[in-house]
């Protein structure tokens, strides 16, 4: 007989398995759209009753394609996440395994919802990720508190990949993708206070600075404080 579910699963994992179900309790999670994904994820559930319309092979802008995961990602995607450079703002760097549980993770996201981080190519080679999750942890800013309501933007791009535009253009295409094909009309951005890099990349999207807090995942430390910008129901548009 298989092992449970529970055996198979890193602390991280079980910590934020337990956190769901105290939310579902308490009332702060959606207990339906947690049973739809997983019923998505299981294939038992019909299309139609995801709320967007088909996920398309990619989204293209000239020498940029975003699309979704493929196996012979993983080796890249795992030497990014080696990277301190790439890594700096993050309390640890990943390992393979981690890397290719990720990557999976960020394509079934797709299934459940319709959207996630797409794999980014650039003249047809792996560079990282850009794309939308919905979060589903509560995060201690407005909005936040309820899980899988609040969507964020996010990309990690491989260091030769930086200073090119291509995360600023990559999130554009996400943007409008979300707008016309998702209809979501709302989206916030957040990360280390001191990653200006990043934060850069979100205002020269449009997005305001709203808040700051403590993110819940990261350890005391210099990387707890956190930026959270936003993009409002008027600024996204098809």
């Amino acid at each position: 007989m298989a092992p449970p579910a529970h055996a198979n699963m890193s602390a991280d994992g079980l910590e934020h398995a337990i956190a769901l179900g105290e939310a579902v309790l308490a009332g702060t999670s959606d207990l339906g759209l947690l049973n739809r994904r997983s019923l998505a994820w299981r294939g038992k559930i019909r299309r139609d009753q995801i709320a967007t319309a088909p996920v398309p092979d990619g989204l293209r802008d000239g020498d940029l394609l975003l699309r979704r995961w493929r196996p012979a990602d993983t080796a890249s995607f795992a030497a990014l996440n080696a990277d301190p450079a790439v890594m700096e703002f993050f309390p640890r760097l990943r390992t393979e395994p981690e890397s290719a549980a990720e990557a999976g993770s960020y394509d079934r996201r797709f299934v459940a919802d319709g959207f996630g981080p797409w794999a980014l190519e650039r003249d047809g080679r792996f560079v990282g990720f850009v794309g939308a999750f919905r979060i589903m942890r509560a995060m201690p800013f407005p909005g936040g508190e309820r899980i899988g309501d609040t969507i964020e933007l996010g990309w990690r791009l491989a260091r030769d990949a930086w200073g090119q535009g291509l995360a600023t253009r990559s999130a554009r295409l996400t943007l409008a993708d979300l707008a016309g094909r998702c209809g979501t009309r709302s989206v916030v951005a957040y990360t280390a206070s001191g990653n200006r890099r990043s934060q850069a990349v979100m205002e020269r999207l449009g997005m305001v600075r709203a808040d700051t807090f403590a993110h819940p995942a990261v350890p005391e430390g210099p990387l707890r404080s956190h930026v959270l910008y936003r993009l409002e129901p008027a600024e996204i548009s098809a």
